[in-house]
């Protein structure tokens, strides 16, 4: 029995692996023309708490979807017309003032380092005169590969015009349906590991909407913080700063670096040598940090996540490496489900007499009972 039970558990092991690595194939396969039906999927899974609730209000659920789409048409028309292009221009004057204001740096920097390098400083400077006559000459030319590159491989005209066509579609697709879709999958669970999946699939639900939902009202009211504020104290380039760094806080701690260190390099260079208007952009990030950590995460976002930043920064980049922009929309589902299962996994192995010793009878295989959940939270 004991081998029978062995070589079971063999084939289901083998039967689960090969399933994700033709799962995996298709994915890497198919990318690249899987990002509406991604995006359409991730949409639809953040909104469909909303549509459940406008439901119970009694409207149909056709009905519910339908106004939920149609409001995000509305809002994404708006933002396209209005302010797309305010963000471009500015994009457009900052790199173009680049050169200019690396030239109105120079006399600072050359000060600074004729004071520390002394007779060494002259062939330093020819070496830098040189560079800046290179920058100022040839600045264009080295912009626009990259500027190219980036619309090249994110925002191709076709992946637009699909993703803006395609995506509502299937958001309202996945909206009906989901009622369905989820019984469905309940009924294809294999049976004998029915309530421990269904276990395992509540805690992958509890973190991915947890992180998905609770960060993603994070950036916008961190966004909107950051791009007042900076608005307010009249900061150069303050409206594109903002909300790339309100976006860019998807990634905790990362994004809110980035942008403080973006918008502190813009106020000295504009303030020079008045830091008055650093102090306000060091004040500004400092009340939305104070907010974040005081009340968004903790109330928010909740403790259900159990990613810690680093893994989430490991699985943005791993997963945006393997399958581009379609892999930065999953990284963080995938991470938080992938550590639901390492946490259970980590479960049955303190339960197992692999770490408990030889001496015990308890035994970590799919077919018995599993440790009860105070234990598996305490792993």
């Amino acid at each position: 029995d004991h081998m029978a039970d062995e070589r079971k558990h063999q084939k289901q092991a083998l039967f689960w692996f090969t399933l994700a690595v033709l799962f995996v194939l298709a994915v890497l396969t198919l990318q690249e023309i899987l990002l509406p039906f991604v995006a359409g999927l991730v949409i639809a899974y953040a909104l469909n708490p909303l549509v459940d609730r406008i439901e119970r209000l009694g409207l149909g659920r056709l009905l519910a979807s339908l106004l939920i789409v149609l409001v995000l048409l509305v809002v994404f028309v708006v933002v396209l017309v209005f302010l797309v292009p305010i963000l471009i221009s500015q994009a457009e004057q900052l790199i173009a003032s680049i050169p200019g204001e690396l030239e109105r740096l120079r006399p600072i920097f050359d000060k600074w380092a004729r004071a520390r390098l002394g007779a060494q400083y002259a062939d330093i400077s020819a070496a830098l005169d040189e560079a800046f006559a290179n920058i100022g000459a040839n600045w264009t030319s080295y912009a626009a590969p990259v500027l190219q590159s980036l619309w090249d491989r994110g925002q191709a005209i076709i992946d637009f015009i699909s993703l803006v066509l395609i995506t509502p579609i299937v958001v309202l697709y996945f909206l009906v349906d989901w009622p369905q879709m989820m019984a469905r999958l309940g009924d294809w669970l294999p049976r004998d590991h029915e309530a421990t999946l269904r276990r395992l699939a509540g805690e992958m639900d509890a973190a991915i909407g947890a992180f998905i939902r609770g960060q993603g009202i994070v950036c916008l009211v961190l966004g909107t913080i950051y791009t007042v504020g900076l608005t307010l104290i009249d900061l150069q380039y303050g409206l594109l700063i903002g909300i790339a760094t309100g976006v860019m806080s998807f990634v905790p701690v990362v994004g809110t670096v980035l942008g403080l260190i973006t918008a502190s390099i813009v106020a000295v260079i504009q303030g020079w040598p008045d830091l008055t208007l650093l102090g306000f952009v060091v004040l500004i990030f400092g009340i939305g940090q104070a907010l974040d950590a005081g009340f968004l995460s903790p109330r928010v976002v909740g403790p259900k996540v159990g990613l810690h930043p680093v893994a989430l920064i490991f699985s943005l980049f791993v997963f945006s490496y393997l399958f581009g922009f379609v892999g930065v929309l999953v990284a963080v589902p995938m991470a938080a489900a992938i550590g639901v299962l390492i946490r259970f996994g980590l479960s049955l192995y303190l339960a197992s007499p692999i770490y408990r010793g030889g001496g015990q009878d308890e035994a970590a295989s799919g077919g018995v009972p599993l440790p009860g959940a105070d234990e598996n939270d305490k792993a």
